[in-house]
């Protein structure tokens, strides 16, 4: 049996905050640009091992801090989406992608079925189970989160600008996302913050609003945050300070149902 992760990887999810007793679970799947020992740069300079193809910049920064300021559980992934992305189930072509925007992967081609399976054993299932289990416990608990996904994406894609700065997406279920977008622009508009942009569904990039949220009948949304906005720590700060504000109004708005 091919083994992926070593003693040295360490485990492939974390687990901040878990007695936290806001309502909120925050999940963060692209949270680490790590590659597990095994797989050495996949082929990759160290250039395309720190750029946005490997993780979401200045994501997890953020959750951490949202974490804090909404005594909310925090759930991420210890390794570069490269080597495994969790937010796509293992059929998916981008759950191990042989190429990644305009850079090739040398790692992930012509894998083996037995290498898939390690890397879906021993990083997404892990993952999975970690955040099944825990919204399951809490449901147990009468206390049902509210699920929230925090990413980043790129200004620059395949050459083109970006002008959306925050994504609010959502899957069948909009009903936090519907809220938080009418909260959004109230009053003076803060930032260009739009629906299912610059992803929606048709990207396939709601497998964990689906997995954690739908199927478990919980309100769940998906933030994307343009990077450029937190690549330090003030600007982090700052997106959390909104965020905050916005997930507070949205759920609140929903509790009142």
């Amino acid at each position: 049996m091919t083994r992926l992760l070593t003693d040295t990887d360490g485990d492939p999810v974390a687990i901040e905050n878990a007695a936290g007793r806001g309502d909120l679970v925050l999940v963060c799947e692209h949270a680490s640009r790590r590659v597990p020992e095994r797989l050495g740069s996949l082929g990759l300079s160290q250039q395309a091992l720190e750029s946005h193809i490997a993780w979401d910049p200045g994501a997890l920064a953020v959750a951490e801090f949202l974490s804090r300021k909404l005594d909310a559980a925090l759930i991420y992934q210890r390794f570069s989406r490269l080597a495994y992305d969790c937010n796509r189930p293992p059929e998916a072509d981008g759950a191990m992608p042989a190429v990644s925007e305009v850079y090739e992967v040398p790692g992930n081609r012509d894998m083996t079925e037995e290498e898939r399976r390690a890397r879906v054993d021993e990083i997404y299932l892990p993952f999975r189970d970690a955040v099944s289990r825990f919204v399951t416990e809490r449901k147990a608990k009468g206390r049902p989160p509210v699920v929230v996904t925090m990413h980043s994406f790129t200004p620059v894609y395949f050459g083109k600008p970006r002008a959306v700065e925050i994504g609010i997406l959502h899957d069948a279920d909009s009903r936090l996302a519907d809220r938080m977008l009418t909260f959004a622009t109230k009053g003076k508009v803060a930032y260009d913050i739009r629906r299912n942009e610059p992803y929606g569904p048709a990207d396939g990039v709601t497998h964990s609003l689906i997995e954690y949220g739908v199927h478990n009948g919980l309100p769940n949304v998906m933030i994307e945050i343009r990077n450029d906005l937190i690549r330090n720590e003030i600007g982090q700060r700052v997106m959390a300070d909104y965020l905050e504000g916005l997930l507070a109004q949205g759920v609140a708005a929903l509790s009142k149902q």
